[in-house]
């Protein structure tokens, strides 16, 4: 693991990301007791563009966010866990059971799919649902422990925070806030998987994909915390963009304080990161954790983000974020 020389971030300090304000996401219809939906999205971990409207992952709740255009927030029910609740906590005693779905991407031929973490048993799951919002969960455990076997790719401890389609491939990213475990260290990284192969495993026509190319990545320290993957998404010109957040978390199950995050960039073998500030010039001091490109716009990159505030009784919070970008990029 030690072999591959990692990706060093260099930080842009003369260019800031502009975080707009935030929105606490609440659902519409509000609380329904029957499906145990609770009134406010709990934990927004990854968001995408789908079928018109951003679909938001939740690490602790079986159900996915839906904010259409107009600001509305729906809840779109997943089915429930092992223990017939679709809320996960220490308080409840199911934390095991969660799916603790991190990241997201939208195949080629339409449909969404969700990834576990991939820290724990229970998070080795995918979560497709196609256009007609048909939903399926497949259980993926034989492409989690090739993750973890690969222990370049996955270090101390495997934590998958973002995927993203690029050409024929997937890249996976796994998030470095591992537990150290004796030489093993935790690694943010990136794994190669050929689409087409992906795909058919899915589908249950073939074996789980084989594992291409691992790169690493140095994205650097907020005050005095590493930086960590903790969602990506591609641009149309190629280039990936990227958060990384600075919790101090003792290992891949726990949360920890967050101190900060950062906005990224990877193009080939370069990565530049960018303070995030809002309008009035103070430093984000949240824990963003989802991202998806609104728009490519002259001069600057669109995105909506969504961060998750590590408290299940306070809404997850949606806005926007604006990297500048000099001419021509």
């Amino acid at each position: 693991m030690n072999a591959i020389q990692p990706l060093r971030a260099v930080h842009d300090a003369a260019t800031v990301a502009t975080l707009g304000p935030l929105q606490p996401l609440r659902y519409t219809d509000g609380a329904d007791p029957g499906t145990e939906r609770p009134a406010h999205v709990r934990a927004a971990s990854a968001v995408r563009r789908f079928g018109g409207a951003l679909w938001m992952a939740q690490d602790d709740a079986n159900f996915l966010a839906v904010r259409r255009d107009d600001g509305s927030v729906r809840a779109f029910a997943l089915p429930p866990g092992p223990d017939g609740r679709r809320l996960f906590s220490a308080k409840h005693g199911n934390k095991r059971h969660k799916m603790d779905l991190e990241a997201a991407v939208v195949l080629p031929d339409g449909r969404l799919c969700a990834f576990g973490s991939g820290s724990k048993a229970a998070r080795r799951r995918l979560v497709l649902v196609d256009p007609s919002e048909q939903v399926r969960i497949f259980d993926a455990e034989a492409l989690y422990l090739a993750f973890e076997a690969n222990k370049a790719f996955s270090g101390s401890e495997l934590n998958i925070e973002g995927v993203v389609l690029s050409g024929g491939t997937l890249r996976v990213f796994n998030r470095g806030n591992g537990d150290p475990n004796g030489a093993l260290r935790p690694v943010d990284a990136t794994v190669e998987l050929d689409l087409a192969a992906f795909v058919a495993y899915v589908d249950g026509k073939a074996a789980a994909p084989a594992l291409g190319a691992v790169r690493h990545y140095d994205l650097g320290q907020l005050e005095g915390v590493q930086l960590t993957f903790s969602d990506a998404a591609a641009l149309p010109d190629g280039r990936i963009a990227f958060l990384a957040a600075a919790e101090a978390s003792p290992d891949a199950y726990h949360d920890g304080e967050v101190r900060g995050c950062r906005l990224g960039l990877i193009d080939g073998d370069a990565v530049r990161t960018y303070d995030l500030k809002s309008a009035d010039g103070k430093t984000c001091g949240l824990k963003l954790e989802g991202i998806e490109l609104l728009a490519a716009e002259a001069g600057a990159l669109r995105f909506y983000v969504v961060a998750d505030v590590d408290d299940t009784e306070v809404p997850a919070l949606g806005g926007e974020l604006v990297l500048p970008l000099p001419a021509g990029k």
